[in-house]
């Protein structure tokens, strides 16, 4: 099977049987999606959407968070990982938002990585999820994914697998495969125990292909 192919089967697959995926991220406005993706850094998003309800109430906009104490904030935040560093990033991020963007979200990527807690990863999810843009952000599931199937050969760096998901999947649905591929190694294709049988994907699965020798090979 040729990468193209492989791209193709898994594109219908995941049309007909995950139409419509989103972030599982709950947030009201592009600030607060913000903020919720810095806190999901090596964090559950069921546990940043426990968190995140009070702080929202609490930091509507970004002025209101540029002008509360690191006390106040991590009040909010402090049974997420790493609260401290998250604590400094968002007020950090809130006053560079209100000093030198007026209080709007950038839209381009350069912009949003000058928002301290925020690298490449979190800016691709902020143009993919509030702009729609061709973006692949690339996180732990995505990069362990495209790595088994195959869509990746051995990427060492999620820069790698960035720039070959965006090469093969079609612009327009590149911020709809990000989802599908969280997604789907969130729930099927789990970092130590992937659901081989519940996947609709081992047809075109390196990882499973291989699997099935070896196992062949031992008898």
């Amino acid at each position: 099977m040729t990468q193209k192919e492989r791209y193709s089967r898994l594109i219908e697959w995941f049309s007909e049987n995950m139409p419509s995926p989103t972030t599982e991220l709950e947030y009201d406005s592009p600030f607060h999606l913000l903020l919720a993706v810095i806190l999901s850094a090596q964090c559950t998003d069921k546990r940043v959407n426990i968190v995140t309800p009070p702080l929202f109430k609490a930091y509507p906009d970004p002025q209101s968070l540029a002008e509360a104490t690191e006390e106040e904030v991590y009040s909010y935040i402090k049974s997420v990982t790493f609260p401290n560093n998250k604590t400094r990033h968002l007020i950090k991020a809130a006053k560079i938002l209100t000093n030198e963007f007026g209080g709007e979200m950038p839209s381009d990527i350069e912009g949003l990585m000058k928002l301290p807690g925020v690298g490449r990863k979190t800016a691709n999810v902020m143009l993919a999820v509030i702009w729609n843009k061709a973006a692949m952000a690339v996180d732990t599931h995505v990069f362990r994914v495209s790595n088994r199937i195959g869509l990746t050969n051995n990427s060492k760096t999620p820069l790698n697998t960035e720039k070959t998901l965006v090469k093969y999947f079609p612009a327009e649905i590149l911020s709809t495969a990000h989802h599908w591929l969280i997604l789907h190694g969130r729930y099927v294709c789990k970092s130590r125990n992937p659901d081989c049988n519940n996947c609709g994907l081992t047809d075109v699965c390196k990882k499973y292909s291989n699997d099935i020798k070896n196992a062949r090979s031992n008898k």
